[in-house]
């Protein structure tokens, strides 16, 4: 049997998980900048890295899992006089509205989520390191940067050349020794937020905060640092320029997704086509909406429509309903279990496209003994399909997606369609079908499709519209 592979964006190649630590696995994601309410584009990336983690603990790997919160930045400030707003009071506004869209499409908790303003003395003492061996300088307005040009290695993560950059927005301020020289500090400004340092008050730059953070959690070398595609440069390329001129091994490889696009462009605030979580969770259940998002090898884009979405919410409701048929033929919820073709196919670099095929064809091999009544062939697939969708994820009876509300909400659900159906059936009964039509049509429009069978009445949801 294979073991875990994955793609290295550093070498460009795939290759074997091999830990630093046997037994372990350390992860560093870079998470929010906490700015905006959060659009699919973002939560993508939760999604994927959280496969990831959910397979490698399955695999056996004791995992440490970092997914860190920007909480200053241009960006929030600039949002924050929007909304006239305390620049803190805004960052957590949006932080708790992240936490809940991560909640709702049932991404574990990271192990630790550090915010950048809790790090300043860490980022402090790094700067402190970067300067006295002389990769950074201070040149006395309360700025800090670093200089690229002494640096051994510098693009090696997107293979650019130093010359070929375009400016930063900032590279006409006279104060640097180089326009590509990038800052690690900001100088204080009036009305902004500042802490001090040994160089004057100042906030930090946004690559700093990083490898401070990765440091302080994972040591100076982890297993994997993670992020969007978007982010390797000048971010990640950034992070491991400072981390590496301090002395420090950083990450051993890189793993980046693919965005999230519309009309074949990248999904952003600017472009004016962001979908937010909370909006879409209207229109489709939380398990749908992480279906769709996960369906992706995580490397490749995802172009999201609005058919697309249903038509994904539906082919998952099939599989729902298929696992629930078998719950009442076997007396029991299926027990997870992974094929060896579904094993292969997660340590083949998270490879969900071969491992949704394998779970359309245990569906189908479900339903067809269902028909024929094949008990051992109905099991069979049943734990495999909910081995599949509990490593994406996805699993129908995961409590997570019903308890979201602090009581137990499908089980409330199902004593509220259980008690309509009793009623439906007494109206059936003494043959009053205009009260018996009425139920179903009412729970019809709620989104609740009943089927007719032979062993009773059996319901689903088939819908979710927004109201």
């Amino acid at each position: 049997m294979s073991s875990l592979a994955l793609y290295d964006t550093l070498s460009r190649t795939i290759n074997p998980f091999v830990p630093i630590k046997n037994g372990s696995a350390s992860i560093y994601l870079c998470g929010a900048t906490v700015q905006a309410p959060p659009h699919i584009g973002h939560i993508r990336s939760g999604v994927n890295f959280d496969i990831l983690r959910r397979w490698m603990t399955k695999s056996g790997y004791a995992v440490t899992f970092i997914r860190n919160v920007t909480d200053i930045d241009d960006k929030i400030l600039h949002k924050a006089h929007e909304e006239n707003l305390p620049w803190w009071a805004l960052a957590m506004k949006y932080e708790r509205a992240f936490s809940d869209a991560y909640a709702a499409l049932n991404v574990l908790p990271p192990t630790y989520e550090p915010r950048a303003t809790g790090h300043i003395t860490q980022m402090i003492e790094l700067m402190t390191t970067l300067i006295e061996n002389g990769a950074a300088y201070a040149p006395g307005n309360g700025d800090v940067y670093l200089e690229v040009r002494k640096l051994n290695s510098y693009l090696t993560l997107s293979r650019q050349k130093l010359d070929d950059l375009l400016l930063a927005d900032d590279a006409a301020e006279t104060f640097k020794k180089d326009p590509r020289d990038f800052a690690l500090w900001k100088g204080a400004k009036a009305g902004e937020p500042s802490w001090p340092t040994p160089w004057g008050d100042g906030r930090p730059g946004w690559h700093l905060e990083c490898s401070a953070m990765a440091y302080a959690y994972l040591g100076e070398s982890f297993d994997i640092h993670g992020g969007g595609l978007d982010l390797i440069f000048p971010h990640h390329e950034n992070e491991i320029a400072q981390s590496e001129a301090a002395g420090y091994v950083f990450a051993k490889s890189w793993m980046h997704n693919a965005w999230v696009t519309t009309s074949g462009e990248k999904m952003s605030k600017s472009l004016g086509n962001s979908l937010q979580v909370m909006q879409l969770l209207k229109k489709v259940r939380g398990i749908e909406l992480r279906w769709y998002l996960g369906s992706a090898h995580y490397r490749s884009m995802l172009e999201f429509s609005q058919a697309a979405l249903d038509e994904s919410a539906t082919a998952f409701r099939r599989i729902e309903s298929f696992l629930n048929r078998a719950t009442e033929i076997l007396g029991h919820q299926p027990n997870p279990q992974h094929s060896q073709a579904f094993t292969e196919a997660m340590n083949d670099d998270l490879a969900v496209p071969l491992a949704l095929a394998l779970v359309a064809e245990s569906l189908r091999l479900g339903n067809s003994a269902v028909t024929s009544g094949d008990k051992k062939v109905i099991e069979t697939s049943a734990n495999e399909i909910r081995g599949a969708l509990e490593i994406l994820g996805c699993d129908p009876f995961d409590p997570a997606f019903g308890l979201s509300h602090g009581g137990d909400v499908t089980a409330a659900l199902d004593g509220t369609i259980a008690l309509a159906l009793t009623q439906r059936a007494a109206a059936r009964e003494r043959k009053d079908f205009a009260a018996s039509d009425a139920i179903r049509d009412g729970l019809s429009a709620l989104g609740i499709t009943i089927e007719d069978t032979p062993q009773g009445p059996r319901w689903s949801i088939s819908r979710m519209e927004e109201r």
